[in-house]
Order: C-alpha cells, then structure tokens, then sequence
C-alpha cells in the first residue's frame, strides 16, 4: 500500500503530521510515521481521541489561503453535500458523506485545499447535515 501524508487533528487540540499506510475507516487505529522522524518508528493513533484525520496534498499547506466553502452554481460533486460542524465550532463543507461506525469520509468543496480529503470522526462532529 502506498504510504498516505496526513494531519491528525486530536480533540484535545494536539496535532499529529506524517504518513500511513494501515488507516481504513473500520478500525479503531492506525500507524503514523511522524513527519519529522518519516524512518523511524511509528506512533499509534487511536481513532477515539480524535476530531478528524486529514489526507492532504502537503503538510505546510497555504495559511493566508481562503479555501472556499460553497458550491459553485451548476457544481456537481460526485456524492451528496454535506456540511459538518464540529464540537470546536469548525465548520467544514464537502461531498461524499458515507457513515460508518468510527465515522466518515467526505471530500472538501474547494478543489484547490491541501485537503484532499476528510475522515471525520463521529465523536468529535456536533452536527452534520445533507446540503
């Protein structure tokens, strides 16, 4: 399997960079090879101590970037639009909604984020609704 870069985003606000190659959405953790240590050896994560894990293009991103949260009118995404608030007030927008028991994948509005796509896990999101 090729290796996956990702952000772990705990509830607690902590933040864990590197890359997988083990996560799948139905179990309750996964390896990550820490950004700043990428040969060593791996940390565990447990998917009940986090917000989301976000699979993304790198791990500086943009930050003065104003990713958008919208559709574009005529705009079709290939799933259905959903809106998820977290417990921590963060709002994201995306397509793809698919739960499962841990949680769910959905892929952001604006193609252009680091945010490839999003595993949001179901403990941390206070809201969540079909646009």
């Amino acid at each position: 399997m090729e290796l996956a870069r990702v952000v772990a985003r705990y509830s607690d606000g902590r933040v864990a960079k590197g890359s997988t190659e083990n996560f799948y959405p139905h179990k309750d953790s996964f390896d990550l090879f820490t950004a700043d240590k990428p040969s060593g050896e791996a940390i565990k994560i447990f998917i009940k101590e986090l917000k989301a894990v976000f699979f993304v293009r790198d791990f500086i991103g943009n930050p003065a970037y104003n990713e958008r949260k919208d559709y574009i009118e005529g705009e079709k995404p290939s799933g259905s639009k959903v809106k998820v608030t977290f417990v921590d007030n963060e709002v994201l927008v995306g397509s793809n909604y698919n739960a499962n028991r841990y949680g769910f994948f959905f892929s952001p509005t604006d193609p252009n984020s680091n945010n490839m796509r999003v595993f949001a896990v179901s403990s941390a999101v206070k809201r969540g609704c079909f646009l």
